[in-house]
């Protein structure tokens, strides 16, 4: 051997020659013993020159093309170098390698022997291809598992460089402690750290090399066990992994785990166990079980203390409030009483200084009597009204209009009431500017607020009984008093309007012509069938899928009636409200999100609480309203609480859908007042009415009577339909309610009296004549006027154009025709939902950003009355989390693959079938919130806001009981920061699935959805397509950052195992952070989805 190779390294050639020529001339004891007493820092040793070529072996197999190779799974080159072959603490092995074998060098592996080797590995070879020492000619001993040889001649070899293999066939022996020599190779390479490497030993009875598993080559009797012969992945061979329980230093040596500590397979090193866990001897993790329980018990605590303080808080809050609403209301009662007592007193005082004086005066002179008005006692003229103009002053200046039509002054023209509403605008525009209040009168705080609304309502309450009994002066006086607050007038009206289905053609509504007027409440009546409520839609703009014709005007100009939806209310035959919702705050959100944002905070106070005096909701405004799982209030109550949304946000143009429906006759009544005090403001009442009573009947100002097919009968003042009928000959007889006969005629149950020549048939067209309305021609039966008609059937709900086309046609083609009618209604729906008309209501509401303010309050409370439900989500979580964690331990060999699979499975399922609540249950409140103006983006925003809690706590709840059962090697924070983003993407993607599905079909793709995409991203060993297709799938992304943070925990020996199994998965320990990213734009592209979907396909 030559002793020069021995000095191959970066020291100066001097120096080693020196270090050799001693090594030489020294006896070879004196050598040896030299060599066992070897301290590793000795500078210039012959073990620090082996090293020195260790290293540029070591450093070549992680810095050449081998490695260029294997980039996917080295993250950084320098640092897997120090945990894999930083042999710089202890080189013992290397000392008694070379005391072994002498010039050690001679048999390391060279980086283009190294490359052979692990390109082998990477190839899934089971032996070397032949090679210039190791081939069918010539197979040296060496060549054999376990054995290494020499160079064959004296000539330097670059380890690190070398591209080509050298000879090497001399001096063979069994390979040395702590490192591997592979079959087919006559060279060594240095088993890495965590590894243990001990020469084998022959066991008689396998016939292997214990503990490793080859046998001695029969060809070859003198041959002996050798050493390691094979560093591999751990899916195929672990024999040189330390194993676990135990610990090895070095790759020479393994002692087993003490007490408190832990010893993972392949360790270099003892854990320290954390505190309150328990690790006896030999133990391969950590129980850390307490971990799991404290972190439960913490987070269950949290999240008592959050829903019950919040209970609590809000409790107090609502209590507190009601304290101070009731004591203003009691002051302001006690007040207005004293006031009533002081009146009469002074009445009485009056009367007895009238007496007194009449007495007096006939008595001593002739002197006239006083004017009674005249007449002042204590200066009452003062003091009566002190308390009214100190609230009063205190009252911000509010947008006042003229009201002569509330005169009974007839009606002009259309353009009366353009012009009327342009000049209430333009004083609104004009008046948005406050009266300068002194600041010791300004009202701030929430009593005032009260006291100022609840004063109000006493004096329109004492307003109201004067007004009953008022000469005709006085109701001049009283309509032109600049402080009677007076809204924007809206008058409809519509000439020859039709009505029908679009792609059917069927006919619902036919030549109606007419109008609606401000300051009126109108009656829609009719027998089923008739098209009341399209005809309201129709008047509405709601419409959607049918076809409008005729022509429809609005204060005379023909503008889209969507110009006006700030200012127009809509109430839904179905009560659209909030069950989790108190009555106050279902009332109070309608009027912050839809009054005007210049209006201040005590006007908006008295908005509401006027409404709900008007509609009788005092003794239930902090009851909830309830839903199906949950009573709440009465049927009656909800009905009015329904009409009171609309209310508190003062419409000019009131619409409703059958509001008495299931109310008793007391309810219907204290309605119809309440709709009597907005008809007073000038507001235009339009409702659908069925079977009114006879009491309810007379309140209506105008009837519309509608016959089947959408014709018209009656349209004008209630108190003429009675005499209109009579001209035709039908008399409803006595103690008969007017609207059920009139319904019962139409419907061809009763015939009309004998004296009566006219035919139920033929009432629309005898209206037609009698308002000289142009008959269409299909109805003219008959050249003279006054002459009978023939029968026109009007039962069918609908006339269909081209009948005998109808019949005539095919199965198919009536499928088409329903095709194409679907598809047309849905065009049209969003066409409908993007329709934007410029805004001449001129009330501008609260900013999106407001808006969005009210909503994040109203779906926090919401979810804190949803606090069961919560906690079984959690629950359930925790189950799963138990549950996997104890089944699906995260195997060290693939890296926790199997346990993170069913992770992504059951987290994804739960979290996005909690998540589909979000915007499933409230679909209808949604749409009506959203016709009316409200701000859809605030209202998804506020949801995903408020669901953001859940996103974050929800992962925790999970891993609290997974993390501390399974035990993975990442830590807690990784798996927390990628189970956050798996929620986040899947919470998105059930927002798209509750949007665009029906309840039942999104909760079984929330069930199905997990399931094939993570069985879609499994598929290892899958086609081309499939593994194109999994890339795309959101379960692809979070197995992968889960295996990534995993498996970097994993060094040293463990290093071609991370690369083996990231191989066959695909992954890529650089893409960490690209997945995750990949995760949250999923999550956020579906919330886009969602929201487009949201807006583009809601009913109006």
């Amino acid at each position: 051997m030559s002793l020069k190779l021995l000095c191959r390294s970066k020291l100066k050639f001097d120096l080693c020659v020196c270090i050799c020529t001693l090594t030489i001339l020294l006896p070879s004891s004196l050598v040896q013993c030299q060599l066992d007493q070897f301290t590793p820092p000795s500078f210039g040793s012959p073990t620090q020159l082996a090293y020195a070529g260790l290293y540029n072996l070591t450093s070549a197999i992680l810095s050449s093309k081998l490695v260029q190779d294997y980039s996917f799974c080295i993250q950084n080159t320098e640092g897997e170098w120090n945990t894999a072959f930083n042999y710089s603490s202890d080189l013992s092995f290397l000392t008694a390698c070379i005391a072994k074998t002498g010039d050690v060098t001679q048999r390391f592996c060279t980086a283009a022997e190294a490359e052979i080797y692990f390109g082998n590995l990477k190839s899934g070879g089971n032996s070397l291809k032949f090679n210039r020492n190791c081939n069918s000619s010539h197979w040296a001993e060496g060549c054999e598992p376990g054995w290494a040889c020499g160079l064959d001649n004296d000539a330097p070899v670059d380890l690190k460089n070398s591209r080509d293999i050298p000879p090497r066939g001399s001096d063979c022996d069994a390979c040395c402690e702590g490192f591997f020599c592979p079959q087919g190779l006559t060279c060594m390479m240095p088993c890495p750290l965590g590894s243990y490497c001990p020469l084998a030993t022959l066991n008689a009875e396998t016939g292997r090399c214990d503990p490793y598993t080859y046998k001695l080559p029969a060809a070859m009797p003198n041959h002996t066990c050798g050493g390691a012969n094979m560093w591999a992945d751990a899916r195929t061979n672990s024999e040189v992994f330390c194993s676990a329980g135990s610990y090895c230093p070095t790759s020479i040596e393994q002692l087993p785990c003490s007490d408190g500590n832990y010893c993972p397979k392949g360790s270099t090193d003892e854990k320290r166990c954390f505190r309150l866990t328990t690790c006896n001897s030999k133990s391969e993790s950590q129980n850390i079980h307490a971990y799991g329980v404290m972190l439960i018990a913490a987070l269950s605590t949290l999240l008592l203390i959050i829903y019950n303080c919040s209970d609590q808080i809000i409790t107090t809050r609502e209590r507190r409030y009601a304290k101070s609403r009731e004591a203003a209301a009691r002051t302001v009662k006690e007040k207005t009483q004293a006031r009533a007592r002081w009146k009469v007193a002074k009445e009485a005082a009056k009367k007895h200084a009238i007496e007194l004086h009449s007495q007096l005066s006939g008595r001593f002179s002739k002197k006239t009597m006083p004017n009674p008005d005249q007449v002042k006692i204590l200066n009452d003229v003062e003091s009566e009204t002190a308390d009214d103009s100190e609230l009063s002053s205190a009252q911000p200046e509010r947008k006042r209009t003229e009201a002569s039509h509330l005169l009974g002054i007839p009606h002009g023209k259309e353009d009366s009431y353009s012009s009327s509403f342009d000049a209430s605008n333009s004083e609104h525009r004009n008046t948005n500017i406050k009266k300068k209040i002194p600041k010791e009168k300004e009202i701030h705080t929430r009593s005032q607020i009260f006291k100022y609304a609840y004063s109000q309502l006493e004096r329109e309450k004492a307003q109201q009984q004067r007004n009953k009994n008022l000469t005709f002066s006085g109701v001049i006086s009283m309509a032109t008093n600049s402080d009677t607050r007076k809204r924007p007038l809206i008058e409809i009206a519509f000439r020859d309007l039709n009505v029908s289905l679009k792609g059917k053609h069927k006919t619902l509504l036919r030549s109606v012509t007419g109008k609606i007027k401000p300051g009126r409440i109108t009656a829609i009546m009719g027998p089923s069938g008739a098209g009341k409520t399209t005809f309201l839609s129709a008047l509405a703009g709601k419409a959607v899928g049918c076809m409008v014709d005729g022509m429809i005007l609005v204060n005379g100009k023909a503008v889209s009636i969507h110009s006006y939806r700030r200012i127009i209310g809509f109430v839904p035959q179905d009560d659209i409200v909030h069950g989790n919702l108190t009555v106050e705050e279902n009332l109070w959100f309608s009027a912050r999100c839809r009054l005007s944002a210049d209006l201040p905070k005590p006007d908006k106070v008295l908005i509401v609480e006027r409404v709900i005096e008007s509609l009788g909701l005092q003794a239930i405004r902090g009851s909830l309203v309830g839903t199906v799982e949950k009573r709440g209030i009465s049927g009656g109550q909800r009905k009015r609480v329904n009409v009171g949304i609309e209310l508190v946000m003062e419409p000019s143009l009131l619409f409703l859908d059958e509001p008495t429906s299931g109310l008793d006759s007391s309810s219907s009544q204290l309605l119809l007042r309440a709709l009597r005090r907005e008809a007073l403001e000038g507001v235009n009442i339009c409702m659908v009415v069925h079977q009114p009573s006879y009491t309810l009947f007379r309140e209506f100002d105008d009837l519309i009577l509608l016959a089947k097919g959408g014709l018209t009968v009656y349209h004008g003042p209630v108190k003429r339909v009675e005499e209109y009928f009579c001209g035709l000959g039908i008399v409803v007889p006595e103690r008969v309610n007017p609207p059920d006969y009139f319904i019962d005629i139409l419907e061809g149950m009763v015939k009309a009296s004998s004296s009566s020549d006219v035919s139920y048939m033929e009432l629309p067209v005898r209206w037609m004549q009698h308002k000289g309305y142009p008959i269409p021609p299909d109805m003219r039966t008959s050249a003279t006027a006054g002459s009978t008609m023939s029968a026109i059937n009007i039962d069918d709900h609908s006339h269909d154009f081209d009948d005998s086309v109808v019949e005539e046609q095919s199965f198919a083609g009536e499928v088409w025709q329903d095709v194409r009618a679907n598809v047309e209604r849905k065009r049209d729906a969003i066409r409908h939902n993007f329709l934007r008309s410029t805004d001449l209501s001129y009330r501008r509401t609260p900013s999106v950003l407001l808006q969005y303010k009210y909503f994040v309050a109203r779906v926090g409370m919401q979810r804190l009355r949803e606090a069961k439900t919560q906690a079984v989500d959690y629950l359930i979580l925790l189950i799963a989390g138990a549950c996997l964690g104890s089944l699906t331990k995260a195997n060290d060999e693939t890296f926790g693959f199997s346990a993170y699979t069913y992770t992504i499975i059951a987290v994804s399922l739960l979290c996005k079938i909690a998540a589909l609540r979000s915007f499933s249950q409230d679909k209808l409140q949604y749409w009506r919130e959203s016709a009316s103006g409200i701000s859809s983006l605030a209202h998804f925003v506020s949801k995903d806001t408020v669901d953001m809690f859940n996103t974050l706590i929800k992962p925790v709840v999970y891993l609290s009981m997974f993390y501390f059962f399974s035990i993975p090697r990442s830590s807690f924070a990784f798996n927390y920061v990628v189970l956050l983003c798996l929620v986040y993407c899947v919470t998105g993607i059930a927002y798209a699935l509750a949007i665009f599905l029906e309840p039942g079909p999104s909760q079984l793709c929330s069930v199905l959805l997990p399931v094939v995409l993570t069985l879609i991203a499994t598929q290892v060993n899958g086609t081309n397509i499939v593994k194109g297709i999994a890339n795309f799938c959101y379960p692809t992304w979070a197995l992968e950052a889960f295996v990534i943070a995993n498996a970097e925990q994993y060094f040293g020996v463990w290093l071609l195992t991370r690369c083996g199994a990231l191989l066959k998965y695909g992954y890529n320990v650089h893409h960490w952070a690209l997945r995750l990213s990949f995760l949250i734009l999923c999550g956020a592209a579906f919330r886009v989805i969602a929201f487009i979907g949201m807006v583009t396909f809601q009913k109006r």
